[in-house]
């Protein structure tokens, strides 16, 4: 089984300790380096080119979003795991933009952590189950509250309104939507602008989208 070299970082001394205990206990993992704070983190990678750095996220000097940033841009042969307490949707966005491979709480279980080294060792992605949950929750709580805006937008139509946007979905032409509706080609314009401002859509092409999305047409073979 190949090893792994793995640095860690923590400011907590009573953290690293117990780090150390842990990282030991497994023969795959060689520890080639402690530090204290993302600014002792990056001298040490440079200088042992660790296969994975586990950082924590609250240090001093420099935290483990900024220097997950760096470690991406000057180190990228070195993974990173984030060992954190925070649970919370904004640090897990937060590091997954900043680069990093995996993301485990500090109240995982040692074959959860050994699991999160060895994936992202690997070249693969892990998040612990709690933190899956998080982004799931928050993926279902926006896409909800998206689809209830698109809703609100679209019952602001009035009904005239929806009977242009139905028309014009379907390709009419704004002449084609004024004999079909007995109205002037100036009050179907006049639709089609409140429609457009209402919805938020400013081409005929994502109202097409918008439309199809909404099911009022379907998608043609």
């Amino acid at each position: 089984m190949k090893k792994i070299k793995i640095l860690f970082a923590d400011d907590h001394a009573i953290v690293k300790d117990g780090l150390r205990l842990l990282f030991k206990s497994e023969p795959q993992f060689i520890i080639v380096g402690e530090a204290s704070d993302g600014v002792e983190a990056l001298d040490l990678i440079a200088k042992h080119k660790p296969d994975v750095a586990v950082l924590d996220i609250s240090m001093p000097r420099l935290n483990g979003i900024e220097a997950t940033k760096i470690i991406k841009n000057k180190y990228p042969d070195t993974r990173v795991l984030i060992l954190t307490i925070h649970e919370n949707e904004e640090y897990i966005q937060q590091m997954i933009l900043a680069g990093a491979d995996g993301y485990v709480v500090k109240n995982a279980e040692k074959k959860e952590i050994f699991e999160g080294v060895r994936s992202v060792a690997m070249k693969e992605t892990f998040f612990s189950p709690t933190v899956s949950k998080v982004l799931l929750e928050g993926l279902i709580k926006r896409t909800r509250n998206k689809e209830l805006i698109e809703n609100d937008n679209y019952n602001k139509l009035t009904k005239r309104e929806m009977e242009v946007f139905q028309l014009i979905a379907e390709g009419l032409t704004s002449k084609e939507i004024s004999q079909k509706l007995f109205l002037s080609i100036s009050t179907v314009n006049s639709h089609r602008m409140n429609i457009m401002k209402k919805l938020d859509i400013h081409d005929i092409a994502s109202l097409v989208k918008y439309a199809i999305q909404k099911n009022l047409i379907a998608v043609k073979q």
